[in-house]
């Protein structure tokens, strides 16, 4: 990669930043795309001719004060789909700027990619101003892809008066449209997106949800086991204009979860993959990663995962965590296998690297995006009929041990030892922000569940609903706010550190975060299955610093 970075403005150029408590429409950001449903030959041709193509968007990711990660696929020619190990190799110009017309352009290279890469491009860009908006846009040949706006983070040692976030888990492109990521793109008001992972399916059409409520099928249709086979689910979501849209307003955060590789993945293998019919878990799991890293702008680790730290002044540091790639094989049902110590969710590395992060960080708040939940939770008190769904859903043991041994729940000495550090080294503050299980809830993260709440909080818990993926009226086939009503009431009544859920919604948070609060407002769209869903606020949930607990708020954040 070349790259030539250039003087700044004065600071006086510098476009006014978006009012922190306003929402407008970000026009620039959220310009139409031209949606490619197919991703064959045919089809590439037809969108673009024999010229090179940006017909998978662009994005940004990762916001360091100094820098951001920006990324794009570029299609040199109609032959090149992802996935098709075919096209030549080609040299993508980009550059970065501090307006939308490009006029004061601060930074600029070129990366040279090929059928290797998939095609796909990432530039690294320092050297840019903290708590800065900057526009973006590639080159190859004579065509220009659409311009994306990010934004840096604020600088080390600095006290920014807030950052704020949206928050999304779970969109399986079977089960509906991406109305929720539209939304957040017209959105202004937002430091980045912060994704907690299930970004793509690994199903063959049809394996979820079953083939009569499928919105619109993905491809390749089967289940993806091979690099080709992910590539070409990877960018087949990329395809979305919902997604793009989200990509090209604003940075985007994001760890993988299990369907990034296979349904309930661990270190070793999956309850999706079967080695005799599909081979060694390890090739899958491999091809995988490559095409996450190679679709996602997203930074690897020095192990080539995806837990990481991002910084936001003193205010807030994020750790974001990698619950799949270390992991012990989930427990069996009524082993008692949940309490081994010598069992693992996180690693000892990364939980030693967690530990001392939580412990060592000077931010006033300690975020955690941790992609599965960590709030012990009972479902024994359920009625059958409520508790049968809810065991496909959240993989609970069918024979009435009601734990889901894919959650913390199912590796209990590292949550012990994690919330007894915590709550050992006086860390305040430390909130967990949790995707996967397609509801959403705020809840206290209690040291001891059992005695709640006359023990005490190490922190707080938000959940995030799914953007599409089934849930429980979903699966039940019965409208939203029925029967689950019933399991929201008992869940709150055998869990007392749980104080609020929804079993029903799709959407979305925003987390807004200042030195005197936390707050997660709770937003639903009306309707997965259709391309103009509206929005509705639905609740919000903060915690006061020093609390470790969760309240209700009255409103929205402005």
């Amino acid at each position: 990669m070349t790259s030539q970075l250039l003087p700044s403005a004065p600071e006086s150029a510098n476009p006014a930043t978006p009012s922190r408590r306003t929402v407008v429409l970000a026009a620039a950001a959220t310009a139409a795309l031209v949606p490619i449903a197919a991703l064959g030959a045919e089809a590439a041709r037809a969108a673009t001719g024999d010229a090179p193509s940006f017909l998978h968007g662009v994005a940004s990711g990762d916001p360091l004060p100094d820098g951001v990660l920006l990324w794009t696929r570029v299609t040199p020619d109609a032959g090149a789909v992802p996935g098709s190990g075919a096209g030549p190799a080609v040299t993508v110009g980009w550059e970065i700027a501090e307006d939308k017309a490009f006029s004061r352009v601060v930074a600029s290279g070129a990366v040279t990619t090929s059928a290797a890469h998939d095609h796909t491009v990432k530039a690294d860009v320092r050297g840019l101003r903290p708590q800065t908006p900057y526009w973006y846009r590639f080159t190859a040949g004579a065509t220009v892809s659409p311009a994306g706006r990010t934004r840096t983070a604020p600088a080390a040692g600095t006290s920014p008066a807030g950052v704020r976030f949206g928050v999304v888990s779970c969109a399986n492109w079977e089960s509906g449209y991406f109305s929720a990521y539209r939304h957040l793109a017209a959105r202004a008001d937002l430091d980045a997106v912060l994704h907690l992972g299930d970004y793509i399916y690994e199903y063959k059409t049809g394996g979820y949800p079953e083939a009569k409520y499928v919105v619109r099928p993905h491809e390749p249709r089967h289940e993806i086991l091979t690099l080709a086979d992910y590539r070409t689910r990877h960018g087949t979501y990329k395809t979305d204009p919902d997604l793009q849209a989200l990509h090209q307003a604003h940075p985007v955060i994001a760890i993988w979860d299990d369907h990034e590789i296979a349904n309930d993945t661990w270190s070793g293998g999956a309850e999706n993959h079967d080695p005799a019919t599909e081979g060694g878990f390890a090739a899958r799991a491999a091809a995988a990663r490559q095409a996450y890293f190679e679709w996602m702008p997203v930074r690897a680790s020095t192990e080539g995962t995806v837990y990481r730290r991002l910084s936001f002044g003193t205010l807030a540091d994020l750790h974001l965590l990698d619950l799949r790639t270390f992991r012990s094989q989930q427990a069996g049902i009524g082993s008692g296998a949940v309490d081994d110590p010598e069992r693992t969710l996180t690693g000892r590395a990364q939980l030693d690297w967690l530990k001392a992060g939580l412990a060592a960080s000077q931010a006033t708040w300690k975020l955690v995006g941790t992609s599965v939940m960590i709030s012990p939770v009972a479902f024994g008190s359920l009625p059958a009929h409520l508790l049968e769904p809810l065991t496909e859903l959240l993989g609970l043991p069918a024979g009435g041990l009601a734990v889901n041994v894919d959650q913390w729940d199912g590796y209990t000495d590292d949550r012990r030892e994690l919330l007894g550090h915590l709550t050992d080294r006086s860390v305040r503050n430390t909130v967990f922000l949790t995707g996967d299980i397609h509801m959403a809830w705020a809840n206290d993260v209690p040291v001891t569940a059992a005695t709640y709440p006359w023990s005490r909080s190490a922190g707080v818990e938000f959940v995030v609903t799914s953007v599409t993926s089934d849930n429980i009226d979903d699966l039940l086939h019965v409208a939203a706010d029925t029967v689950s009503l019933v399991a929201e009431t008992a869940i709150k009544a055998a869990n007392r550190h749980v104080k609020w859920l929804d079993m029903d919604a799709h959407g979305y948070g925003v987390l807004d975060v200042t030195a005197e609060r936390s707050q997660m407002d709770y937003y639903v769209v009306s309707d997965k299955r259709r391309q103009d869903a509206t929005t509705a606020w639905a609740r919000s949930y903060r915690t006061l610093t020093g609390t470790q607990k969760v309240e209700r708020a009255d409103q929205p954040v402005r």
